[in-house]
């Protein structure tokens, strides 16, 4: 996984995601400004502004992989009800590489997200309920565990074993921390959120009948 930005997007109003994350109804963000003014230390962009700071820092985010993952099975459960769905046509309403979105199915397949079914009318369908399949779920078939410390001290287990007098042990427990906060926030939005959130915005599914009442 690619690093997050403070932003990841926008989410419906129905999603607590202050206890998780510091989030807000209108979206959520890792840290709410609120908690970054209490923050010990001047905010990131308070420092990577400097003109004598050599080395700027980008937006971290997803992988093409796992952003890929969430618009196809959002595509299956909004358009086409969970059911099979053919790849081709994902992905040309998603505008993602055919072959590589065959990759990504067999991953999804393999974390049991997906189930397939062969001949004219198959293809792949969600093997769980929408509002069953969190965005952590996706992401950790994609690119394993969400973490933000380094690979040898990975977990709360190996931070805690670090000596007591080690400064590196402070620091990765702080990451450690970091990536349960962004791992919670990706376990908040479901599928079926994405999809509730495709209605509110107007976009319409196959099939849908518009009305237009004359009184």
């Amino acid at each position: 996984m690619s690093p997050v930005g403070p932003e990841v997007g926008p989410v419906g109003p129905e999603v607590e995601l202050e206890r998780n994350c510091g989030g807000n109804a209108s979206g959520f963000a890792v840290f709410s400004t609120s908690r970054q003014a209490q923050w010990p230390f001047s905010p990131p962009s308070a420092v990577l502004d400097k003109p004598d700071v050599g080395m700027h820092i980008g937006r971290v985010k997803l992988s093409n992989k796992g952003r890929y993952a969430v618009r196809a099975l959002f595509d299956i459960a909004f358009f086409n009800g969970g059911q099979p769905t053919q790849v081709k046509d994902i992905a040309e309403r998603q505008q993602i590489p055919p072959r590589f979105l065959e990759q990504i199915f067999q991953d999804l397949k393999r974390a049991g997200l997906v189930g397939s079914k062969r001949g004219p009318q198959g293809g792949y369908n969600l093997a769980l309920g929408a509002g069953e399949v969190r965005l952590g779920d996706v992401v950790r078939a994609l690119e394993g565990p969400i973490s933000l410390g380094d690979r040898e001290s990975e977990g709360g287990a190996n931070a805690a074993k670090e000596p007591a007098g080690n400064s590196r042990r402070i620091t990765e427990q702080i990451f450690v921390d970091l990536s349960a906060r962004v791992e919670a926030c990706f376990d908040a939005i479901t599928i079926q959120h994405i999809c509730d959130l495709a209605e509110a915005e107007g976009l319409r599914r196959p099939g849908a009948q518009r009305y237009v009442y004359v009184i």
